[in-house]
């Protein structure tokens, strides 16, 4: 799923590229994409977009007369700049959005269609779709503190509930916790104050760096390789290979079709945790350490 590094990348292209111009025509192939009926759609067509903006993941475009259109882009959704009056692909396509300069596509490679687009009127309605989470790069320790001491839970979930913090997700978390090295089950409330800073500014710094090597990487051009899995990234979509800070693999918890990946001994003291597909099916045959990982590897 983009998130708030991603995200920028996005805004900051649709802002250099599109601000200003008039969206002619949308061509949406996806009724699924569509999540309000009043305003039409349609209202959107022959208006200028004054500005694009991001609230928590999603992308908004402000339209002329307080139209706003808001896209989650979820976990496959991505846009695409294509000439104008491109076609939009009977597979994987939600729809199109034609402008004098081109054409932006929005695809979804995903069996289950879960973006979404919502179309309201005014700064209230906008809003409302806020999920109300801290921007983290604009906190305080104070303030972000605060933020995730509210409730006790485990770091992971913590950093990537939009209520709590704004823009983080599956990918920058894992970059984040392995960075500040702290165990993704480690709770809120048992963190002392030595590590509520240290995760504050890791996580500032990290989101401060994916962006910009983003903006170095993409150069001016339109983001089209926007994912959730970048060869820069040291711990996510990294299980089995060696972790940078110490070269121990790279270890992995799944839940449905999510997936923390962690260091055990940079973050869990060499400690193993518990995949709960995996510890279920071989019981007491666990490994729960790193040497026990490794002579279950030798059998």
């Amino acid at each position: 799923m983009p998130e708030l590094p991603e995200i920028t990348a996005y805004v900051e292209a649709l802002e250099r590229d599109l601000a200003g111009q008039r969206l002619e025509r949308i061509r949406l192939r996806s009724p699924s994409l569509l999540r309000t009926w009043d305003p039409p759609i349609a209202a959107a067509e022959g208006r200028v977009v004054t500005g694009f903006g991001r609230i928590g993941k999603r992308i908004v475009w402000h339209l002329e007369d307080g139209l706003h259109l808001v896209f989650h882009l979820m976990i496959s959704g991505r846009f695409h700049w294509k000439k104008r009056g491109a076609a939009v692909p009977r597979k994987g396509a939600h729809g199109a959005f034609d402008f004098p300069a081109g054409t932006l596509l929005l695809t979804e490679r995903a069996s289950h269609k879960r973006a979404s687009l919502h179309a309201v009127w005014g700064d209230e309605a906008l809003g409302a779709l806020d999920p109300g989470g801290l921007e983290v790069l604009d906190s305080s320790l104070e303030e972000f503190s605060a933020a995730l001491r509210r409730e006790n839970r485990t770091l992971k979930r913590a950093l990537t509930d939009p209520r709590i913090l704004s823009g983080i997700g599956n990918a920058h978390s894992d970059e984040i916790l392995l960075q500040a090295r702290l165990s993704p089950l480690r709770t809120t409330h048992q963190l002392d104050g030595e590590e509520m800073s240290r995760l504050h500014w890791v996580a500032q710094a990290s989101l401060r760096e994916w962006i910009a090597r983003l903006r170095e990487e993409f150069a001016g051009a339109f983001p089209e390789k926007i994912t959730a899995f970048h060869p820069g990234m040291a711990a996510h979509g990294r299980f089995g290979e060696p972790c940078p800070q110490c070269g121990s693999p790279i270890q992995r918890i799944r839940y449905a079709d999510r997936e923390t990946n962690y260091c055990a001994r940079c973050q869990t003291g060499g400690k193993v945790l518990a995949d709960r597909g995996l510890s279920r099916l071989l019981g007491d045959d666990w490994p729960r350490t790193l040497e026990e990982l490794e002579e279950l590897g030798r059998r």
